[in-house]
């Protein structure tokens, strides 16, 4: 290190020095005033200090959260400093304390490194262009005006108002002030910077009469803030007095008697010990504060959903398990596993009761899953119909916000209960039937995850201490049967599909439509039209014309719309005065209902080599699906088109290494697959297909176009395939035989270990269709190709039956769970 030179006190500057860079820090001459070390140079520079006189410069940085800085980043008018006292602190810190000596300017750079050293010259200050008596009265001014700014700032000693009057010198007294009063970092460099202290003072003045403003403001405003705190107390106050001196007279007001009513409903309404604390505290607190308050009402409407809600009242008396499922037969056809699980719920609490048992034991949360229209919801109201008890219903339904299932906070303006408390206070009963409409159609975004909020809603474990967010304490809600529905499993999450019982409602075949028709919809839409039950009839064929040719659903609500035209009609002609008949025949109801809408056309669209048709599951039901293949001059490739999911492409190429290994075996010419490109292709391309049972039914129509041979036109087929030839099982059997039945297909290949869902299928229809059961694709070639020529059908085309072909109705076994793919949130028909 260089040597340090001499300094002279008297006046002298040296004409090189060491800079120590600052950050928000102003060093003023003739100031005193402690700073913090810490960065490597700096550390460096305090090391190199020796001797008794310690002197530095030090400036200002132009960017304060700069670490590395040079020359041209920092201010050049600074500060000759002396180093007073240096104290090295554990952390590696450096604490000193500098007196400032002499303005100074930093004329250029001496050196870099191991710190930045400037040659610097005085910079010197004018107080001589003050007269005498214009110095004394500038002098007397600040000082004034510092010493106010003192008494007003709880951030300066009233010690610095006394020590600024001791000062005599004008360069002195405007350096103390602007160390001491609020200033930003440029504006002491500005002081700094003026010449001459007349120009110091005057700007001085102007800063501490701005924030003697800003104090007086302040002043003001906490004094009217004591005084309304003053005034809201004397009102309070009064308002006591005014109490004491109406109970004195007896004069009661109105809102002592509606406190009073309410601690009696309170006290009636049998609330648990946390529940009953809460209200009180909030009555407490009702009674202290003015009716005028906003509070008053947000803690009125509280304590009125408390005192409203069912906490002990419950509608389900005895069991009468015979008359429940006379109740249930009465409102629904079929859907006998739901009823048949309502009963034996049934059973188990009639049994307790006969036993003395007081234990209700868990209600069951059940989840209707099957298509549009097959009477999910009503079977919810026939379920707390049969069981004596309320029906309370929420549609979930789009709904984004976890506080529609749990409540806002009270602290929130307009706060109120979720979802479920609302409901439960309609029912007027802390143990009705609850039906979740839509629990698959629950979406989730910034504001949370309903579907979270439901864990603890249909969690037997956790519902009993259910916790509104508004009410904010335990509701008992393991004494409601909750029931969900949906459309779709896929959409539910793991988590929540984990807690509820799944029992799925398949659609209805032609019969079942028909005797639902003529049991229920008819007569539901005659009265509904006003007319007497005998006054129109509706003949069986014409409820199957509606069925075959005006709908084609899994449910029945477009039926039901179907009979309400024709009801209209006839309405129609007994308002016109018409002569009518009084059953509704084939004819009147194509009159009533216009040209036919559906056709059974599944013969006239295999025509050809590479079609095949297959079945698939959707939310609305099963249906069938043509998967087309062609041959394209190429190099071997595969296309697949129609919006296919990933799981059906696998399917596809699986498919083609098939054929392609077994060529010869089949009859296929090995060279087709090295000159041509196959290009598979789904109708229907708008729409999203997923899965892998439609396995068997891409190779097939691979194989059809390879071979030349077509594909009967009679068949069905569903599975998925292994590259080892085999047929794995899949789902939705009951749904893909009801969409194979409605389009007037009456064979179906199906994997032989889905033999035992055939007994899900009525039987009536089981007669009505040929069911092949397949283990290995050698088979499904067998029973789907057609003998090479004209187009095989089901009334003779040469082939030899496969001992799997067998009437369904001799299947005995368990119904296997249809496993539903896709991606979630979008409905995919299932393949």
């Amino acid at each position: 290190m260089s040597e340090m030179p001499a300094v002279n006190l008297e006046g002298a500057v040296p004409s090189h020095l060491p800079v120590l860079p600052l950050k928000s820090t102003v060093v003023f001459p003739r100031i005193f005033i402690p700073l913090s070390v810490g960065r490597k140079k700096s550390l460096q520079l305090l090391e190199d200090l020796s001797g008794v006189e310690r002197h530095i410069a030090v400036a200002t940085q132009l960017d304060e959260s700069a670490e590395e800085v040079d020359f041209h980043d920092i201010h050049h008018v600074g500060t000759m400093v002396r180093v007073q006292h240096l104290l090295k602190l554990p952390d590696g810190t450096v604490q000193l304390a500098v007196l400032g000596l002499r303005r100074i300017r930093l004329t250029g750079v001496q050196s870099e490194e191991p710190y930045l050293t400037c040659a610097v010259e005085m910079h010197p200050e004018h107080s001589e262009d003050i007269l005498t008596i214009e110095r004394e009265a500038l002098m007397r001014r600040a000082i004034a005006s510092f010493q106010q700014l003192v008494s007003l700032a709880p951030h300066l000693p009233a010690e610095l108002a006394g020590a600024a009057g001791a000062i005599d010198d004008p360069l002195h007294l405007s350096y103390y002030i602007a160390n001491h009063i609020r200033l930003t970092t440029e504006q002491r460099q500005e002081v700094l910077e003026l010449d001459s202290a007349k120009a110091k003072l005057e700007k001085l003045l102007g800063h501490m009469s701005h924030e003697l403003e800003v104090l007086e403001l302040g002043r003001k405003i906490q004094s009217q803030a004591e005084e309304q705190m003053g005034k809201a107390q004397r009102e309070y106050f009064l308002r006591e007095q005014l109490k004491a001196i109406q109970r004195e007279l007896g004069e009661l007001d109105t809102e002592h008697a509606e406190l009073s009513e309410l601690r009696e409903r309170i006290e009636k309404a049998g609330l648990p010990a946390e529940a009953k604390r809460e209200a009180d505290r909030e009555i407490a607190r009702l009674e202290r504060i003015p009716s005028a308050s906003p509070e008053s009402s947000v803690i009125r409407t509280y304590l009125e959903l408390i005192v409203s809600l069912p906490w002990n009242a419950s509608t389900g008396g005895e069991v009468n398990v015979k008359k429940a499922r006379e109740i249930l037969d009465a409102d629904h056809y079929d859907l006998d596993k739901v009823k048949q699980r309502i009963v034996e719920h049934l059973a188990v609490r009639r049994l307790k009761q006969e036993r003395g048992s007081t234990d209700r034991g868990r209600e069951p949360i059940l989840c209707f899953v099957g298509p549009p229209g097959v009477g999910k919801t009503s079977l919810g109201q026939s379920i707390a119909r049969a069981m004596g008890r309320k029906f309370a219903r929420a549609s979930l339904g789009g709904v984004h916000d976890e506080a529609e299932i749990r409540g806002h906070r009270r602290t929130y303006i307009g706060a109120m209960p979720g979802r479920i408390l609302q409901a439960i206070r309609r029912a007027e009963s802390n143990d009705p039937v609850f039906m979740l409409d839509e629990v698959d159609k629950i979406g989730a975004d910034w504001r949370g995850d309903p579907s979270s909020a439901l864990l603890e809603v249909l969690d037997p474990e956790q519902n009993k201490d259910f916790r509104d967010n508004y009410l904010d304490v335990p509701f008992d809600l393991s004494k409601v049967m909750f029931i969900t529905t949906a459309n779709s499993l896929e959409t539910i999450p793991p988590a929540l599909r984990d807690r509820m019982e799944v029992l799925h409602l398949s659609g209805y075949t032609e019969e079942e439509k028909v005797q639902i028709a003529e049991r229920f919809l008819v007569p539901k839409q005659v009265n509904a039209h006003g007319l007497r039950p005998d006054e129109i009839l509706m003949s069986e064929a014409a409820v199957r014309l509606i069925i075959r040719e005006y709908t084609r659903e899994a449910g029945v609500r477009n039926l039901e719309r179907e009979i309400a035209s024709v009801i209209r009609r006839d309405v129609a002609d007994i308002a016109s005065g018409k002569k009518m008949k009084q059953v509704d025949d084939v004819k009147k109801v194509r009159a009533a209902l216009g040209k036919r809408r559906f056709y059974d056309d599944v013969a006239e669209r295999i025509d050809r080599p590479g079609i095949a048709t297959g079945l698939v599951w959707t939310p609305t039901g099963g249906e069938i699906i043509f998967v087309e293949a062609a041959l394209t001059p190429g190099k071997g490739e595969l296309k697949m088109t129609g919006q296919l999911g990933e799981v059906m492409r696998e399917s596809g190429a699986a498919a083609l290494s098939y054929l392609k290994a077994r060529a010869a075996d089949i009859g296929i010419d090995p060279t087709l697959f090295d000159k041509n490109d196959i290009h598979v292709h789904v109708p229907a391309g708008a729409q999203p297909k997923e899965g892998p049972s439609a396995g068997i039914t891409v190779l097939i129509a691979m194989a059809s176009i390879l071979t030349g041979r077509p594909v009967r036109d009679d068949v069905a087929m569903t599975g998925e395939i292994t590259l080892r030839g085999r047929v794995l099982p899949i789902g939705g059997i009951k749904e893909k035989v009801l969409g194979a039945h409605r389009a007037g297909l009456r064979r179906i290949l199906m994997p032989n270990r889905n033999e035992a869902d055939l007994d899900d299928i009525p039987a009536d229809l089981r007669k009505e269709m040929k069911f092949v059961m397949v283990e290995s694709i050698d088979q499904v070639l067998r029973e789907a190709l057609a003998p090479r020529g004209p187009v095989a059908s089901a009334n003779g085309n040469g082939l030899r039956p496969s001992a799997a072909v067998r009437a369904a109705g001799s299947s005995r076994a368990r119904q296997a769970p249809p496993s539903h793919r896709g991606g979630k949130g979008r409905r995919r028909p299932v393949a």
